[in-house]
C-alpha cells in the first residue's frame, strides 16, 4: 500500500505546525502531537482572523521568528513539524537509489530533518515564496551528501581516512569533538608527520590499508618530537604509543563528523525515565513580531511579488528559442535523461548538455537582473547561488504543475 493511501492528512493549521511523523517497523504509522507546540499555535491563532490563518502565512511567520528571536527553539519546533511531509516525500523518493546503505527510512528521515536549522538559515521566503518547496530540494541534497560521506566512511578504515582527509576537514572534526586549540594543534602535527612518513604519496582509491608497524610509529614520533617545539603550546615529547592514540582518535572523530549520529526530538531526555527532548523547547513567542507580520499589507505585497516572479519567468521561457523550450519540457516535464533527450531529438548528448546548460544560465542571468532591478537585491555570488536554487525549484514546479511560488 502506498504512503498516500495510509497517511492521514493533517486537518488544520494547528496540527500542521505541532505534529511529527511516527515510524513503526520502518514505515509511517501516524502523527504525534507535541503539547507545547500545540498550545503555542492555539495561542497565536486566537489573535488572528480566519482569513489570516493560512499555511503560507505561518511558514513565513515562524521562519522570521526563528531568525529574530533570542530563544528560537519554539519557532524551530514549529518549522520542523511543518516540514515533516516534504522531508518524508524526498527521502521516500530517494530510498530506491540508496540500496548500498544499511540505513532505513527513519534513519534517512532523521538525518534530513535534523538539517532544518541549516535550511532555514539559507532560505529566503521573500525571494522563493515557498519554504516547503525550497526545503524539498535541500533535503535531497542533504541525503545525497550523507550517502556520499557514509559510503566513504564505511569503506575506509581509520588509516585510509587519515590519508585521504584534508587538514581543513581534520581540524573541523576535532573542533566538532570539543578539543581545545592546543590539543588540536598537536594532533594536526602528528597527522602531518604520519601522512608524510607512512604513505608519501596519497592514492585516492586507497580505502583499506594495514595498520602501521611499530617501526613506523617510532619514526612518526621521532619526526613529531623534532618539530613540536614550533607549536604555540608544545608540551612534552611523545612516545609512539601516544602518537598512535592521537591518530586513532583523529580517525574516529573524522568518521563521527562525516557520519554523525542523529537524535530525534522524541528521544528520552538524558537522565530521565520519562519525557522527551522536545519537552524542553522554550516558548520564544513574541507578540511584537506577530503584530508586525499579521499586517494585511505585507501579506498582499508578498502575494503580488510571487505573482510577479511567476509571470516574469513564464515570459522569459516564452522568449527562449524553440530548441531551448523543447529541452526544458523534455527534461523537467518528461523527466528524461540527457541521453534519452538526445535520442528523442536525434542529436548528440554533448549538444543536449551544452544547450541545456546555456538555457538555464540564460534564465539565471535574466532572473538575477530582474531581482536586482525590481526587488532591489544586491547580487553577490551567494545570492546568485541562492537564486539558482530558486530557479531550479521553479522549473520543476512549473513543468509538473505541482505548485506556484
Amino acid at each position: 500500500m502506498s504512503f498516500k493511501l495510509i497517511m492521514r492528512q493533517r486537518k488544520n493549521i494547528t496540527e500542521l505546525f505541532s505534529t511529527f511523523i511516527q515510524f513503526e517497523s520502518d514505515r509511517f504509522s501516524g502523527w504525534v502531537t507535541d503539547a507545547k507546540l500545540n498550545r503555542s499555535m492555539k495561542t497565536c491563532l486566537n489573535q488572528l482572523s480566519e482569513n489570516q490563518a493560512n499555511e503560507d502565512f505561518w511558514a513565513v511567520y515562524w521562519h522570521k521568528s526563528w531568525q529574530k528571536s533570542e530563544k528560537p527553539e519554539i519557532a524551530l519546533g514549529h518549522m520542523s513539524a511543518y516540514l515533516q511531509e516534504p522531508c518524508y516525500w524526498t527521502v521516500n523518493k530517494m530510498i530506491p537509489r540508496s540500496q548500498q546503505s544499511n540505513d532505513k527510512m527513519p534513519d534517512f528521515f532523521q538525518v534530513a530533518i535534523a538539517s532544518v536549522p541549516k535550511i532555514l538559515k539559507s532560505c529566503n521566503p521573500d525571494v522563493s515564496g515557498s519554504v516547503k518547496g525550497y526545503a524539498s530540494i535541500a533535503f535531497g541534497n542533504i541525503i545525497r551528501d550523507y550517502l556520499r560521506q557514509n559510503k566513504e566512511a564505511d569503506f575506509c578504515n581509520n588509516w585510509a581516512l587519515l590519508l585521504k582527509t584534508s587538514r581543513k576537514l581534520l581540524t573541523e572534526s576535532l573542533q566538532n569533538a570539543g578539543l581545545d586549540a592546543a590539543t588540536i594543534e598537536r594532533y594536526l602535527l602528528a597527522w602531518s608527520c604520519f601522512e608524510s612518513i607512512y604513505v608519501p604519496r596519497k592514492n585516492p582509491q586507497l580505502r583499506q590499508i594495514s595498520a602501521p608497524e611499530p617501526e613506523t610509529w617510532q619514526a612518526v614520533a621521532l619526526a613529531y618530537n623534532q618539530m613540536h617545539a614550533r607549536l604555540s603550546s608544545p608540551g612534552g615529547e611523545c612516545t609512539k604509543e601516544t602518537i598512535e592514540r592521537w591518530l586513532t582518535e583523529s580517525g574516529n572523530q573524522i568518521r563521527k563528523y562525516l557520519y554523525p549520529a542523529v537524535k530525534s526530538l522524541n528521544s528520552p531526555k538524558p537522565g530521565y525515565e520519562e519525557g522527551e527532548l522536545q519537552d524542553d523547547l522554550v516558548d520564544g513567542f513574541r507578540e511584537t513580531l506577530l503584530t508586525e507580520l499579521i499586517q494585511q499589507e505585507e501579506q498582499t505585497a508578498r502575494t503580488e511579488q510571487r505573482n510577479q516572479i511567476n509571470a516574469f519567468l513564464e515570459d522569459a521561457i516564452a522568449l527562449l528559442d524553440t530548441t531551448g523550450q523543447k529541452l526544458l519540457e523534455l527534461y523537467y516535464q518528461g523527466n528524461l535523461t540527457q541521453q534519452q533527450i538526445a535520442k528523442e531529438l536525434a542529436i548528440q548528448q554533448y549538444t543536449v548538455s551544452r544547450k541545456l546548460s546555456k538555457t538555464r544560465e540564460s534564465l539565471l542571468l535574466t532572473l538575477s537582473s530582474w531581482c536586482r532591478e525590481t526587488l532591489h537585491i544586491s547580487i553577490t555570488s551567494d545570492v546568485v547561488k541562492y537564486i539558482s536554487t530558486v530557479l531550479e525549484e521553479w522549473l520543476q514546479a512549473h513543468y509538473t504543475n505541482s505548485y506556484e511560488l
